[in-house]
């Protein structure tokens, strides 16, 4: 029988709803907002981040959480011995900072938020270590002060033993015209930005997988490793690319965190574009396990984990090249993966190569 992320316990169209009620209740308080010299810009509910807009600048937050990837590190740690928190650190901020660039704010802090299941979780004095030198590179690869945090220990809600990761972020827009805001042309270009693997999504279907293997996290993959190492790599920062193109003067009309909803998160816009996807690349070895070991279908794939892919930005055609060199120069193997179209009032991501399509319906974060 084939795997699929909803029956392995996640079940975006109950998540997706509460979302969207609380985008609607959150709304009606950005009245508020006035009593501090700000207002709430327009359409920026259901964006990646938060925005909110003074007469010359703009300051963003964001709110993330890891999810269930630190459970694949304690049982890899049981299993070999090997402590993989410092990667957990890393990923933790990185799953919040990637969201908060894509709005064009540079993080300016990060806060923590490590809830356990009992107080003891901190007496494994090398895994809590390498948590805190993760998240402190994390923040540095980010260029953000880690400003604080919060370590509740929450008995009968996190299990004993178990460590509920989350944070938050605030950035700053200034000057406001590298504000990226959604203005997408048709004929644009879609550059994809490489994933380090896995990254932060799908890891409830990954270990529901690993419980299927008779050598479970210890198998084998093509490319030699194991699959829980595959698992844990850390996660890539994006903020480098966005901030190398500020600075080289290059226009991003559109970027998306390609994370929960796999790459249906490509039509994030409300707008009715057709991203037409024709240059794919041969999903990573961990990916191809995935599909195959689970077994997976390709759709479910493409409609759950990233594939290879961490972040994409939408730019126009004269700027693709120089889009790519500044991924380039910031360390991010990218590539230009196909493009925007009008196609009447739909609203899609079609991956022409693989004969996939995703209409509207299928992605309801708004």
């Amino acid at each position: 029988m084939s795997l699929s992320y909803e029956a392995s316990g996640v079940r975006y169209d109950k998540l997706d709803s509460f979302k969207r009620a609380c985008q609607r209740a959150a709304h009606s308080t950005s009245d508020l907002l006035a009593g501090h010299g700000y207002h709430e810009p327009a359409t920026i509910r259901g964006e990646s981040a938060y925005l909110i807009e003074a007469d010359d600048h703009f300051l963003a937050h964001v709110e993330e959480g890891l999810g269930t990837k630190s459970l694949v590190a304690d049982a890899v740690q049981s299993q070999t011995g090997r402590c993989h928190y410092r990667a957990i650190g890393i990923d933790t901020v990185a799953t919040i900072v990637n969201d908060l660039v894509t709005c064009g704010a540079l993080p300016i802090s990060v806060a923590m938020h490590a809830a356990v299941g009992d107080a003891d979780w901190f007496s494994d004095e090398t895994r809590a270590a390498d948590l805190i030198s993760g998240f402190a590179a994390g923040c540095r690869l980010a260029g953000a002060a880690w400003g604080g945090g919060e370590t509740p220990a929450l008995r009968g809600i996190v299990e004993p033993g178990a460590i509920a990761l989350a944070g938050s972020a605030v950035g700053r827009i200034d000057p406001k015209d590298l504000r990226i805001t959604g203005a997408v042309s048709e004929g644009d270009a879609i550059i994809f930005l490489a994933s380090s693997g896995v990254q932060t999504n799908g890891l409830t279907l990954c270990r529901k997988l690993a419980e299927r293997l008779p050598n479970g996290y210890q198998t084998r993959l093509a490319d030699g490793t194991t699959y829980g190492e595959a698992l844990l790599a850390p996660s890539a920062i994006y903020v480098s690319f966005v901030r190398e193109c500020q600075i080289r003067g290059i226009r991003l009309n559109y970027t998306a965190h390609v994370t929960g909803h796999g790459w249906r998160k490509l039509m994030r816009l409300d707008d009715p574009f057709v991203y037409e996807i024709t240059e794919v690349r041969p999903p990573p070895a961990l990916f191809r396990f995935l599909v195959e070991a689970g077994p997976i279908a390709e759709r479910e794939a493409y409609a759950t984990f990233n594939m290879g892919i961490g972040f994409a930005a939408y730019v126009p055609p004269a700027q693709a090249a120089a889009a790519l060199a500044a991924a380039r120069s910031a360390g991010h193997d990218a590539w230009i993966a196909g493009s925007l179209r009008r196609e009447g009032g739909r609203k899609a991501v079609v991956i022409r190569p693989l004969g996939l399509a995703f209409e509207a319906d299928t992605l309801q974060v708004r």
